[in-house]
């Protein structure tokens, strides 16, 4: 892959910079939009982020669409100038964002974005918006740098990533020829650390389940009740601890059948590096969770989970009341490793949890739509060796390559339809609180992000023209 001239970064940072006050004033309007996908309540804001979004994208050079879905409409954009013998770089974002609660522990409104030592706080602040308008900057100064793309650029940002991404699965192979490209780019992951430059090159599937369990059918004096009754909290706790044994294995029958180990030298590309000290300084917990006899990024990347994400059930305010509830729930998750169909360990997890039903109480599964598929990127593939190369000159430091324990569930079904290859990237942090009371994102990140997308972009634009796709 040939260089570009010398001055070609500092150009970029030099346009970047100049713009630096309009573009935090349109960052701040991106993020004060309450495009919260999950919730009914929230559907106008998420509308109105969309329509403002596709504004943006069109002022940049675009021709832009808003896809209508059986939810929430998916922003496709493309520049196709660069011509045929050029290649064609589709970039993924998401401008849904995640609810906000519990409310009283943010520092400031989630939706009324605030600068602080660096910082901006707001919900959406990193994931996906900080992101996404980084991925945009780039975009704008490149050109203004060149005007016009050294190559042929999509864009496909959805409005339904942090439920499931239903709707954009839901109308891929109608729109399977506009969205055909060379490089798919999910922007939408992080880096080890503020200095540490790294490419993803994979990420956990997963799929997700309700339970619940069922007793009587009203609550219960527990005093009139209690020893007659089965409680179905005390049923859900007692299914639930039977989904790992004391060394963190998962005990569900069949759970582990289709996983390939990494071999040596696989494992030998990636940096695992991982410091359970500062892990526990960081976030005030002890990375003691998963299958112990594995190391702890072995654990978060190679390994499968099942996790209890949420428990409810019988009365929980700041008084007393005493009953045996007619029904307890639980929310679960499983994070899912290569060759693991979603569907499958869905039905695996059910089968076993219905299974362990106590006498006395009934237990119902309910398996949500919208799982996906692992992901595995080649890191000598083209994509991965531009992104990487352009990590490294815009932080001055060598580019890791690492894994991701998240997962980005539409990534293998927009992969297929675009028949591109993938590549998975981003400057997140995880003390950026994502999903989480104040969540943030550094200014310095957002520069560098773009730094990064507009660099990669120019690399791209030097691939020979004999191995792309005309468009």
């Amino acid at each position: 892959m040939t260089q570009q001239q010398p001055d070609s970064l500092e150009t970029l940072r030099k346009i970047y910079q100049s713009h630096s006050e309009a573009s935090l004033k349109d960052y701040f309007t991106f993020l004060s939009f309450k495009s919260i996908s999950s919730e009914a309540a929230y559907e106008p804001e998420v509308i109105r982020c969309a329509e403002w979004l596709k504004s943006y994208v069109e002022k940049i050079g675009f021709k832009c669409e808003l896809w209508e879905t059986d939810g929430h409409p998916v922003l496709f954009a493309e520049w196709n100038e660069a011509g045929p013998d050029k290649p064609t770089l589709l970039l993924y974002n998401h401008y849904d964002v995640q609810p906000v609660d519990p409310l009283e522990e943010w520092k400031s409104p989630p939706f009324e974005p605030n600068l602080r030592d660096g910082d901006v706080y707001a919900r959406g602040a990193q994931d996906n918006k900080g992101q996404c308008f980084y991925v945009l900057q780039a975009l704008k100064i490149l050109m203004e740098k060149h005007k016009h793309f050294p190559i042929n650029i999509k864009l496909c940002i959805e409005g339904e990533e942090e439920c499931g991404s239903q709707g954009l699965a839901s109308i891929l192979q109608t729109h399977k020829e506009q969205l055909k490209a060379n490089y798919l780019a999910i922007v939408d992951l992080g880096i080890p650390g503020p200095q540490e430059p790294a490419v993803t090159l994979g990420i956990r599937g997963i799929m997700t389940l309700d339970v619940e369990v069922t007793g009587s059918t009203t609550d219960l004096h527990s005093g009139s009740h209690g020893g007659l009754a089965y409680n179905p909290i005390h049923g859900l706790v007692e299914i639930l601890a039977k989904l790992h044994d004391e060394s963190g294995k998962i005990r569900i029958p069949g759970f582990y059948e289709e996983i390939t180990e990494l071999n040596t030298a696989e494992l030998g590309q990636l940096a695992m590096d991982f410091d359970p000290l500062k892990y526990e300084t960081e976030f005030g917990n002890k990375p003691t969770g998963g299958e112990r006899v594995y190391t702890h990024l072995e654990r978060n990347w190679l390994r499968p989970t099942v996790e209890i994400n949420g428990v409810s059930g019988g009365y929980s305010g700041s008084g007393f009341k005493t009953v045996i509830p007619a029904k307890a729930s639980a929310k679960i998750s499983c994070r899912l490793v290569p060759h693991q169909d979603p569907e499958k360990i869905a039905n695996l997890v059910a089968s076993f949890i219905e299974s362990q039903a106590p006498e006395g109480l009934s237990v119902k599964v309910n398996i949500h739509p919208g799982g996906g598929k692992s992901v595995r990127s080649n890191p000598t593939s083209k994509s991965v060796q531009a992104f990487a190369e352009a990590f490294t000159e815009v932080f001055q430091t060598r580019c890791k390559f690492v894994l991701e324990g998240a997962s980005i569930p539409v990534v293998t079904e927009l992969a297929l339809a675009s028949e591109s290859e993938v590549v998975l990237v981003g400057v997140g942090l995880l003390s950026d609180c994502i999903h989480a009371p104040n969540e943030h994102f550094s200014i310095d990140r957002l520069e560098k992000g773009a730094l990064v997308i507009a660099r990669a972009i120019e690399l791209l634009g030097t691939i020979s023209s004999s191995l792309q796709h005309n468009n």
